[in-house]
Parts: structure tokens; sequence; C-alpha cells
């Protein structure tokens, strides 16, 4: 009798870890998810009479949910704004969808969230003005959508950092200097937009930089010499602007650089690389 009744306290023990007991109000918010995105016609979609830490990438620990992980799964239509009651969520990620609408303004008040890909998507209107609040934020990959506006001020503030992937959208406007605030800074991208403006020498604090790719947008003036201290950097991607002058040559002898396009309005060269270069791959953690 006395190993039964501690196998009956075993079980009930572990009974907490084997379901997942998350409250209304984060199973509510998933639920909105799976009818704003027709989870009907998901690639994998959920068994809504299982226990939510079954459900198709959905990580659930200590009773909250932390990670959604839905990439190339047919989500399809709006995120909702209960997204916001998700308020241990530390990774998202929807990329590869056919997401519609906006980025809700509730997503900047999870603070928890570490990553936010929402990238390959048809994400229309601006980044949350207040962006800057995720202060926990490393990852920030929206690229490939109809994302419109000015970089919000903000996003300066978000010092931790580490990938600023938002190339291919609509954006507009300059560069801030406060960009020097970014000092985690592995990867800025900025490619394919329409923004415009000097670049701030600040850019060249980032010395943790491994890519800076600014092509194709209006941005113009010169090159800040500054860039010479971004020894780490692999990728620079600086053609089809509205540069003037010639580019330093101690930035072109960054030791590590590998992939490198520049031109200037009066520049006849259109492109140097190194001599064995690189194709550019954009690498997001899962």
């Amino acid at each position: 009798m006395k190993k039964f009744a501690l196998t009956i306290s075993f079980i009930l023990a572990l009974s907490p870890i084997a379901y997942s007991q998350i409250s209304d109000l984060e199973k509510s918010a998933l639920l909105d998810l799976y009818k704003s995105t027709k989870g009907t016609t998901w690639n994998i979609n959920w068994d809504l009479t299982k226990d939510v830490a079954t459900w198709n990438g959905i990580t659930v620990e200590n009773n909250a949910v932390t990670e959604i992980n839905l990439s190339m799964n047919n989500l399809t239509g709006p995120i909702p704004t209960t997204i916001g009651n998700l308020t241990s969520l530390r990774h998202l990620n929807l990329g590869f969808n056919k997401i519609s609408g906006t980025i809700p303004a509730e997503l900047a008040t999870i603070t928890s969230l570490v990553t936010i890909q929402l990238f390959m998507n048809q994400l229309e209107g601006q980044i949350p003005a207040a962006i800057g609040n995720l202060k926990n934020l490393k990852e920030l990959v929206l690229f490939n959508n109809f994302i419109s506006g000015n970089l919000p001020e903000s996003i300066y503030d978000i010092s931790s950092l580490e990938i600023l992937h938002v190339s291919s959208n609509n954006l507009t406007g300059a560069i801030s200097p406060a960009i020097k605030n970014l000092n985690h800074l592995k990867t800025l991208s900025l490619f394919d937009n329409a923004m415009s403006g000097v670049l701030p020498p600040q850019i060249g604090s980032l010395t943790n930089l491994t890519e800076l790719s600014l092509a194709n947008n209006s941005f113009e003036g010169t090159i800040p010499v500054e860039f010479s201290q971004l020894s780490k950097l692999v990728t620079l991607q600086l053609c089809n602007n509205k540069f003037k002058g010639s580019i330093s040559q101690s930035i072109k002898n960054l030791p590590k650089l590998l992939d490198f396009e520049f031109h200037s309005l009066n520049d006849v060269e259109v492109s140097s690389r190194a001599a064995n270069p690189i194709t550019q791959v954009v690498s997001i953690s899962q």
C-alpha cells in the first residue's frame, strides 16, 4: 500500500508537466490567431480538443506560452491584437506565410520578446512606434513585406539588438545618428527600400557588424571614413544609391570583407569584390 501511495504521489507531481494549464487569456489569444489566419487551411493545423502544449509550433513552459513557430504554414490573414496577451512570449516566427494587415501595436507590449520574425509576408503599415519597449529583443526580421514609414526613433533604444533585417519593404527616411546605441548589432540590412539622407558616421562605432547592406535606396553624400573601424565586416553592400566621391581604401581593405559593392554618381567602377566573393546568405535562427 505504501508503494502504491508513492506511485500516485509521483504521478500527481508530474501532472503539471504532462498537462499545461495556460491561462484562459493566453489560450483565447492563440485561438484568435488560429481563427484570424484561417487555421483550418494551415499546412499543419491544431487539434483544438487537445492540450495546447501539443499544438504544432507552440512551446509552453511553466504554464505559459513562450514560443510560436508557425513559419511556412500557410497562415493567411492579420495578426490579432490579442497577441499582446501572451506576456511570456520570447520567440515569434511567422515567416514565409501570407499574413496581411499591420504589425499590431500590442506586440510592442510583450517585453519578454527576444526574436520577432515576420519576414516574407504581406504586412503593411508602419513598424510600431513603441517597438523600443522591447528591451530584450535581439532579432527583428521583417524583410520582404510592404512596410512603410520611417524607422521609429525608439528602435534605437533597443541596445540588445543583434539583427535588424528590414530589407525589401517601402521604408523611407534617414538613419539616425542614434544608431550608435545599437552596439551589439551584427546585421544591419536595409537594402531595397526608399530610404534617403546621408549615412551617419556613428555607424562606424558598430564594431560587431558583420553585414551592412544598404543597397538600392536613395542615400546620398559620401561614405564616412569611420566605416574603416568595422573590422568584423564580411558584407558591405552600398550600390544603387546617390553617393558622391570615392570610398576610402581603408574600407576596401577591411580584413574580413568578402562581399563588397559600391558605386557613386561620379564613379566609373560599378562594383569591387574580393578575390573570393561569397553569395550573401541570410541566416535566421530558429
